[in-house]
């Protein structure tokens, strides 16, 4: 049997409404009954701190199984600095194919073209255990402190560039994009009434 072949390429706009369907049935009660985050990307498109030339999907002979965002961000330094950084997401991986690899192989692709456009550093919250074997550390052995909380191991950052982050000792917070869902209820509710309907369910393991 032929090996299928993978192909990760910029998202256009005729690719946006399949795109939110798989994110949306990737996260499909995985962190909360429902999801937000086919929303979140929906709204970020629009948002001066999405990076276009960072939008990646994948796809698998052909058929769409993935897709990533990349975000601007910064750290607030305690000296009064702020420095530029990156984080993404959702980043998300059709039902089908999760657990076989895919995921690394798109976030480790894009990775490298944010390291390509001089991004110094990528900061996420996320498991260790998946994101740690892609050079993910908990941000605060390098001195970065997770705003809703400073002692959070779950709070990972990764250099892109060695050094980036010497010397630096400070907080970040989540960019405001993440938080539409909540700022405008409305609108999320509106939004995800053009979906097929789907079965909320409170799962063990979720977050929310």
């Amino acid at each position: 049997m032929s090996e299928k072949k993978i192909t990760i390429r910029l998202e256009t706009k005729d690719d946006y409404r399949n795109v939110e369907n798989l994110t949306r049935e990737a996260f499909w009660n995985v962190y909360r009954p429902g999801c937000m985050e086919h929303y979140v990307l929906h709204c970020y498109r629009d948002d001066p701190a999405f990076v276009p030339e960072l939008d990646f999907v994948m796809e698998l002979d052909g058929e769409l199984i993935g897709q990533v965002i990349y975000v601007r961000s910064e750290i607030d330094c305690d000296d009064g600095r702020k420095v530029p950084i990156m984080t993404f997401g959702p980043i998300g991986i059709a039902p089908a194919y999760k657990r076989q690899g895919y995921g690394k192989k798109l976030l480790d692709y894009s990775m490298e073209k944010a390291k390509e456009m001089g991004a110094g550093a990528l900061a996420i919250t996320g498991n260790i255990d998946f994101y740690g074997k892609s050079g993910f550390v908990p941000a605060k052995t390098k001195g970065v402190r997770y705003a809703d909380d400073p002692e959070a191991d779950y709070f990972l950052i990764k250099e892109l560039t060695p050094g980036f982050l010497d010397g630096i000792s400070g907080t970040y917070k989540d960019p405001e994009g993440y938080f539409v869902c909540e700022k405008n209820p409305d609108a999320f509710e509106r939004f995800e009434a053009t979906f097929p309907k789907k079965e909320k369910l409170k799962l063990p393991g979720q977050l929310f």
